[in-house]
């Protein structure tokens, strides 16, 4: 199957893509994340995903970066926590896009990258997934079967740049 992946960041893609490439699945990439702050941070990031695609041999297509167009999307919810009201519309901002790319390269299905995430709900991205694209989107919990431990080991193994925040600036005050 063709799948457009969203890519969130590098150490989350290495578990995904090697997972799905095994599977035998055609991928292609996306990073489009107008969440991640400060503008170093959403470079370091991109850098790692770009280095995972170089390992995995995969194409990778960063989106524009805008952030405007997160914090318009998440106005009024700048006061929830981490795993509050403000992720899933984070979630369906980052999905749609990739959504509407998929539509414009004509693959089969898209998934992301999130799921494999020990701080993140699959239950909760997945339904945002599947209200946007019905049974294109590609459900999975990426983080069973040790998804997120191999991620890691991954990471290390290449050196890749691990963050230790969703990436939006409220998650970051919060540390």
């Amino acid at each position: 199957m063709k799948i457009v992946l969203h890519i969130c960041c590098g150490v989350c893609a290495a578990g995904v893509v090697e997972r799905l490439i095994s599977e035998g699945h055609e991928l292609r990439g996306l990073f489009y994340n107008p969440n991640i702050h400060p503008r170093e941070e959403y470079e370091r990031r991109l850098e790692a995903a770009y280095q995972v695609a170089k390992e995995l041999d995969f194409p990778l297509e960063a989106g524009p970066y805008v952030p405007e167009e997160w914090f318009a999307a998440t106005s009024g919810l700048e006061n929830e926590p981490e795993g509050g009201r403000r992720c899933p519309v984070c979630f369906r901002l980052r999905l749609e896009k990739t959504y509407l790319y998929l539509k414009d390269y004509g693959g089969d299905a898209f998934t992301t990258t999130l799921t494999i995430s020990s701080s993140k709900s699959a239950v909760v991205i997945n339904q945002v997934g599947q209200e946007i694209g019905g049974d294109r989107f590609l459900a999975r919990d990426f983080k069973k079967k040790a998804g997120f431990q191999r991620a890691t080991e991954l990471a290390k193994k290449w050196a890749i740049h691990r963050q230790h925040y969703c990436g939006c600036i409220y998650s970051l005050r919060g540390r």
